[in-house]
């Protein structure tokens, strides 16, 4: 898997979770203040959208995970 994948699976796992913990209706509600964490992840996917700069892409490369138009 590339960094682009892993960055995209992460998101898309956080912003559900905090969903499920922030929205009343949810059966693992705790607390609406979880919303605030689903609102920076979308800001920072925004961000990186326009300015490349992505702290989790950065870790994963430190880990040596592939980038996505590496040569296999």
């Amino acid at each position: 898997m590339t960094t682009d994948r892993f960055v995209r699976i992460f998101a898309g796992t956080f912003i559900l979770i905090s969903l499920l913990l922030g929205v009343q209706g949810s059966p693992l509600f705790h607390n609406a203040n979880w919303l605030w964490f689903t609102a920076f992840v979308g800001a920072n996917l925004l961000q990186s959208g326009f300015t490349r700069f992505c702290p989790l892409e950065m870790i994963l490369k430190k880990l040596g995970v592939k980038e996505a138009g590496a040569a296999a």
